[in-house]
């Protein structure tokens, strides 16, 4: 483990020397790389204070601070929204976006620098490894909490989670037909739900619920498009299962639909097995039972 630890760092300190990111004014410009990047992530599309906060994992003291030092040099600007006066968001300038395209170019230019002095071979490894390195340092990022089940990111997972099913189910998939379980099955001591989160998006669910005594339901199972292959169905699942035995539950059970086959081949890598239909719903082909040990 130290030996790991040691190459990590190495990695990051090489990462950072080469991108410039310890210079007071990266790429050139008047100011550090935290400026240059709030800058990218507000865009010309604006976002709020939250967003930002989310996105960069900076506490509001310092995003505060780094806006108002935009704010003095005439890049940004930050309001209060007419919507909802609780809600701050931040738009760039005319100057702002032209220093934005500055730096977009900059950072190609930068991008460049670094495959220009290797070979082809030299440059597809590279990028093969960034493009993994990326993918993995993403998966290492996710969060996975409990989640009040009646909250407005609950409630966009689950409807997001319907519109997926209802896509991929032959003859689609309507909710009032599914077995579908209220959300009082899901709150404590009946159920959790289980919400996962990249840097603050809520990207995944899975909830739990009481079937019987000691024997608890899989339910809502869900990972975002655009985060799949990262192993997250995975953790959520053995997360569930964590929760399942704090509740002194002994069994698991839940159902799937044979369209969704990455979900068949993930209950029966986990030790799931096939049982008779327990349940009533017109959409689930698979049954599925865990004793917990």
């Amino acid at each position: 483990m130290k030996d790991d630890i040691r190459a990590l760092r190495a990695f990051n300190r090489t990462v950072t020397r080469r991108l410039g990111l310890l210079n007071e004014k990266y790429l050139g410009r008047d100011r550090p790389y935290v400026e240059s990047r709030l800058l990218f992530e507000i865009g010309a599309r604006g976002a709020t204070v939250r967003e930002l906060r989310a996105r960069l994992g900076l506490d509001s003291g310092f995003l505060s601070r780094t806006l108002r030092a935009l704010e003095r040099k005439g890049l940004a600007a930050t309001h209060r929204c007419a919507e909802d006066a609780r809600v701050r968001s931040v738009q760039l300038s005319r100057a702002g976006l032209a220093e934005l395209r500055r730096i977009d170019a900059l950072s190609d230019r930068l991008a460049k620098s670094m495959l220009d002095p290797l070979s082809k071979a030299q440059g597809e490894r590279l990028l093969a490894a960034v493009s993994e390195v990326e993918r993995l340092l993403r998966a290492s990022s996710v969060e996975i909490a409990a989640e009040d089940a009646a909250s407005a990111d609950a409630r966009r997972c689950i409807d997001r989670y319907f519109a997926d099913l209802d896509e991929r189910f032959h003859g689609g998939f309507d909710p009032g037909k599914g077995g579908s379980s209220g959300v009082d099955d899901f709150l404590a001591p009946r159920g959790c739900l289980l919400m996962a989160r990249l840097f603050g998006e809520p990207i995944g669910c899975g909830a739990l619920r009481t079937l019987a005594p000691r024997i608890g339901e899989i339910k809502r199972m869900w990972i975002a498009p655009h985060a799949r292959g990262l192993g997250l169905g995975r953790r959520l699942l053995a997360e569930l299962e964590r929760a399942a035995r704090r509740r002194r539950m002994h069994t698991l059970r839940l159902d799937t639909n044979q369209s969704l086959r990455e979900a068949l081949l993930l209950y029966r890598s986990s030790g799931y097995r096939e049982i008779p239909r327990f349940n009533d719903n017109p959409y689930a082909h698979h049954w599925f039972e865990k004793t917990l040990r």
